[in-house]
């Protein structure tokens, strides 16, 4: 795989800014490459999460923000559990995603953060995500209220979703982890 790094003065260095937003250390990273092979969206993103991080230790500018992994990651940390360095790949893409909005750099094609909004929205008032509001939300969103409609009654009859929304989480822990966010965004 051939990487091409634009070389250019981007003020603040791309790689320090994510080690310090994500608290990892870009240099542990040998290229074992575990990390992209264990990942669920790998082969269908151009760059995976190996490159992304190789593409940072040599440089790579805010042309790295516009990589379509950074708006499909799942955040499912299959890449953490597998790096043998214990490498927050998920917590960096976090810090590119927020890094990335700041600037207005990327906005990908479709709705990945109208969805990640409504999904944080109804972890936000239900303390759980709740499937039938935020797939509501995100549908009123976009505009596209009748696309995959008739997914819909499969769906209910496989329990794959709920009609009423979750019980039992504790929501002031909840609320607490996103006023925690919250403050910790604004000190940055």
């Amino acid at each position: 795989m051939t990487i091409r790094i634009k070389k250019r003065s981007t003020g603040k260095n791309l790689r320090t800014e994510v080690e310090k937003r994500a608290e990892v250390d870009l240099a542990t990273c040998y290229q074992c490459k575990k990390c992209s092979i264990g990942c669920p969206v790998s082969g269908l993103v151009a760059s995976p999460p190996a490159e992304i991080i190789r593409r940072l230790q040599l440089g790579a500018g805010d042309e790295l923000l516009q990589t379509d992994l950074v708006w499909t990651c799942l955040s499912c940390e299959t890449c953490y559990a597998r790096c043998p360095n214990e490498i927050n790949f998920a917590g960096i893409i976090d810090a590119m995603r927020a890094i990335a909005l700041e600037k207005g750099v990327a906005r990908p094609a479709g709705n990945s953060p109208l969805f990640n909004r409504r999904f944080l929205d109804t972890v936000k008032s239900y303390g759980r995500a709740y499937d039938l509001q935020m797939i509501v939300g995100y549908k009123l969103g976009t505009g596209k209220l009748m696309d995959d409609v008739e997914k819909f009654p499969t769906m209910l009859k496989k329990g794959k979703m709920a009609i009423l929304p979750p019980s039992g989480a504790d929501k002031s822990k909840v609320k607490r982890i996103f006023n925690a966010a919250k403050s910790k965004g604004k000190s940055r």
